[in-house]
């Protein structure tokens, strides 16, 4: 694997905003990109909200809304495209604990956004639908999409699942995960393999835990591995092998923090390759070094390239492309 691309979105001082978080990463059709972030004076802050760009040309646009103003702060955007729909999913509220999810849908490939909705109207559970990383579509055509909630003190993290039959309008969640070990979850990453349905999950127990099922329905209690995780965001993705980028050549692609720490430090951000379904990993290279913060990375494959934004020190968006 070869690192051909690691930059700016915009230059640090140039963004509509003083802070940012939270990427996510999209191909859209005739070879642009789309990525989007949350960003305000600072995470949390009433005037946070969702921001985007599409790089065309080799040339990122200038950073736009697409939120609604409101007095509640916005947070984790995730792009999800499916031919020419788009989707973006983001959370609403002043506390992660009452968050609602909204979303807002594109059917001309991300040129034009339709107006914000909610995801579930009504939802009270503290957001419903992707949490931070990507969905995906299962084999049989379902959509699912890895959730959690936050109780109000902060001392309950619990992961689940939600499904869609119908490309992301209606949706059915699964029960909570079960932990063999007292562990706080939250925000899972998805792929499927010949084995079934995987989920890695961000944690406090200073590693990343796992759980898997043979549908996305019935999931297996969740187990720690022993890959270091720093409790901050991670995102993976299933290889291509070349011929589509449905078409898996049975390698997964992670990106996190490897650093084995509760709340350890949010560098360097590196690029990590199982062989084995994510049993064992090799540490391919690292995208970002050295003191500051570089971190909640969005990795998608297109074609045989990975794509990957970041947040670069909460002053920018990084994007990043990896030759496969």
């Amino acid at each position: 694997m070869k690192l051909i691309e690691n930059g700016l979105i915009y230059p640090v001082g140039a963004g509509p905003t003083p802070s940012c978080h939270a990427s996510t990463v999209c191909a859209l059709p005739e070879g642009r990109i789309m990525a989007a972030w949350f960003g305000g004076h600072h995470e949390s802050a009433d005037d946070v909200e969702i921001w985007s760009s599409v790089r065309e040309g080799g040339q990122w646009s200038a950073p736009v809304q697409m939120s609604r103003t409101t007095d509640e702060a916005c947070w984790n955007p995730v792009l999800y495209r499916d031919g020419d729909d788009v989707t973006l999913f983001f959370k609403r509220g002043h506390k992660i604990a009452h968050w609602k999810t909204f979303v807002r849908r594109s059917t001309d490939g991300g040129r034009t956004f339709g107006a914000e909705e909610e995801l579930i109207p009504g939802d009270e559970s503290g957001g419903r639908g992707p949490v931070k990383d990507k969905p995906i579509r299962l084999s049989d055509g379902t959509l699912i999409a890895g959730a959690s909630h936050e109780s109000e003190d902060g001392k309950i993290w619990r992961a689940f699942f939600d499904l869609s039959p119908d490309g992301g309008h209606t949706w059915t969640r699964t029960p909570y995960l079960e932990v063999k070990e007292p562990t706080r979850l939250i925000q899972p990453t998805l792929w499927e393999d010949g084995d079934g349905v995987h989920a890695l999950l961000r944690s406090d127990a200073g590693v990343v835990c796992r759980a898997d099922s043979p549908d996305g329905r019935t999931w297996s209690a969740v187990s720690r591995t022993a890959l270091p995780n720093n409790n901050s965001g991670i995102d993976c993705v299933f290889l291509p092998d070349g011929s589509s980028s449905d078409s898996p050549d049975g390698r997964l692609a992670l990106v996190c923090n490897p650093v084995g720490a509760d709340w350890g430090a949010r560098t360097p951000l590196s690029l990590l390759i199982s062989g084995d379904g994510g049993r064992t990993w090799k540490r391919e290279l690292d995208l970002a070094r050295g003191e500051g913060e570089y971190s909640y990375p969005a990795v998608i494959a297109s074609g045989r390239e990975l794509y990957i934004t970041y947040t670069w020190n909460r002053r920018s968006v990084a994007f990043a492309r990896v030759a496969l």
